[in-house]
């Protein structure tokens, strides 16, 4: 098996409908950022001490969080008050709101033009409520708004092509915006399986990742568009995340609660995980040596070895 479950972090108990939502991981000190959104809060822990550090309060259904080492900042996407949240990282931190678009949730950042790009869920009975909202951290207010054809899912930042991709569920597609130009959608990219969830993104193939609710695994060029591949998953997918050292690919299924493993080289399975009931977001750390599944019904993080 390609993972090795070692340890368990207890995490505060939900106080609230939920479980936890989209993670990440502050490279210099190791610790997981994790939205719980059953909480209102951002959970703080080590997995190196298995210990829960401290939560940052007042984040009303926060639905992700992103870091930027680069920038030694933190975003959160709190899809009940529809800001997003900025701190640094630490204890009892000063957070900064911005208003963004209907429900936002995932989030992607240009730290060289320190943009932020929230993908706003948006609300069906809202006409054009499903919207990218691009936030300048400079002079923290909104630079522009950009309506996209369905609902929003994940996001994440090409440096090189210094391109947006952010995921729509219906019609299933990928969204490309220009960050040199970020108050439209440049190109878009069709995809051949339904429910564009989870996203991730390979600089050095430049190959795109796209985990679809059809509980297909689509593999794109992501400067043409071209599917690659395509893969069969366990079920309807979240969270998916690349390990660039280790060339694999890890894609959480909520139900029946595994993450699926793949070798990016061939895209062949490596094997399947069982986590829990209900786990369908995990956290990497840039070491590449572990994966941090968040299990909602008895909250705690698993943590396991890459082997």
């Amino acid at each position: 098996m390609p993972l090795q479950l070692t340890g368990h972090v207890a995490l505060p108990a939900h106080k609230g409908s939920g479980g936890f939502d989209h993670a990440a991981v502050h490279a210099a000190t190791g610790h997981v950022y994790v939205a719980h959104t059953a909480n209102d809060t951002v959970d703080v822990f080590d997995p190196a001490t298995r210990k829960h550090l401290y939560s940052i309060p007042g984040l009303t259904a926060v639905a992700g969080a992103l870091v930027s080492d680069e920038s030694q900042l933190v975003f959160t996407s709190n899809r009940g008050e529809n800001t997003i949240g900025i701190f640094t990282p630490g204890a009892d931190p000063a957070v900064t709101k911005v208003a963004v678009g209907e429900r936002p949730n995932g989030l992607s950042y240009d730290a060289r033009r320190r943009l932020v790009l929230a993908a706003n869920v948006g609300d069906p009975s809202v006409p054009r409520s499903y919207t990218l909202s691009v936030v300048d951290l400079d002079s923290r207010a909104l630079r522009s708004s950009i309506e996209v054809p369905g609902r929003t899912r994940w996001t994440v930042f090409d440096a090189d092509a210094q391109a947006f991709y952010v995921n729509i569920m219906q019609p299933s597609q990928i969204v490309v915006v220009d960050a040199r130009e970020p108050d439209r959608v440049a190109r878009t990219m069709p995809l051949p399986a339904d429910g564009a969830h989870g996203l991730d993104f390979d600089p050095a193939t430049r190959r795109l990742f796209c985990a679809c609710d059809a509980g297909v695994l689509v593999t794109l060029d992501a400067g043409t568009g071209k599917v690659l591949s395509q893969g069969k998953l366990s079920g309807v997918p979240d969270v998916v995340w690349f390990n660039p050292k280790r060339r694999q690919l890890y894609a959480a299924v909520g139900d029946p609660g595994v993450v699926d493993v793949f070798e990016t080289t061939t895209m062949k399975s490596l094997g399947i995980i069982v986590t829990a009931k209900g786990a369908h977001t995990t956290a990497f750390p840039p070491t590449g040596d572990t994966l941090i599944a968040f299990l909602p019904q008895t909250h705690r993080a698993a943590i396991y070895r890459v082997l």
